[in-house]
């Protein structure tokens, strides 16, 4: 039985709500699955199912659950007008934000069928992240004291975030994930102090690099170093 075995999907343009209950769902599942697995002798325990979503959300603001709501700038009832919504979630970290052109990935894994740590997975989805950005040239690192991956991260007045991640774990399962800027219209984040930083930037790949990018070819390179990380065995879904 290969528990590495990751079932992938791609959502492609989605509303962050229908998303996140997608989430909950498989989560839930997992969880009760590994709930009951404790009163089981090893040759009766159920087999926890791994998944991996790619995703793209329509603008929206998520404040994590130990976030400050005073890192959103605007109003709220402002927040129509320019298109955006706005969701308190369950994962950690602060506000951030989600919209077209950004890759946002929700891995909904059982740490130990990866023989992880909570901390060796967020280090595991860091290194995907600036692995993937190393086959573009763009060197890209991890700042002391904050999760997520950053471009010049030991100069202070440049130092600028590329990729926020936030996740969510119980009894090993994971929800929520990472937001991987590619193409990603940086203009929203002047709304809000991105992940509670008020003297950071915020940048994309299609920032740094002068032009667009593939967005498919990103995810496909992105998916082969999530495998180098972690040994996941990909199944469409």
């Amino acid at each position: 039985m290969n528990y590495r075995i990751t079932y992938f999907q791609d959502l492609e343009l989605i509303e962050y709500k229908k998303a996140w209950d997608y989430q909950e769902e498989l989560f839930n599942e997992n969880l009760e699955k590994k709930t009951k697995n404790l009163k089981l002798p090893s040759e009766d325990k159920i087999q926890i199912k791994n998944f991996l979503l790619f995703c793209e959300h329509p603008h929206v603001f998520t404040l994590g659950k130990s976030g400050l709501e005073a890192n959103l700038l605007i109003k709220k009832e402002n927040l129509i007008s320019k298109g955006v919504s706005f969701f308190k979630t369950n994962r950690g970290g602060d506000i951030t934000y989600h919209g077209p052109g950004q890759i946002v990935a929700y891995p909904i894994i059982d740490l130990e069928n990866f023989s992880l740590t909570l901390r060796k997975y967020i280090f595991g989805l860091e290194e995907a992240i600036i692995k993937t950005l190393d086959d573009y040239d763009i060197s890209a690192s991890r700042f002391k004291g904050a999760t997520g991956v950053w471009l010049d991260a030991t100069i202070p007045h440049k130092a600028r975030k590329i990729c926020a991640i936030g996740v969510r774990s119980s009894r090993w399962i994971t929800m929520h994930g990472f937001a991987f800027n590619v193409n990603t219209d940086l203009n929203y984040y002047n709304y809000i102090n991105p992940c509670g930083f008020t003297d950071k930037a915020v940048t994309s790949m299609e920032k740094e690099l002068g032009a667009k990018q593939n967005l498919n070819e990103v995810k496909q390179k992105l998916k082969s170093k999530l495998v180098d990380q972690f040994g996941m065995k990909f199944i469409q879904a």
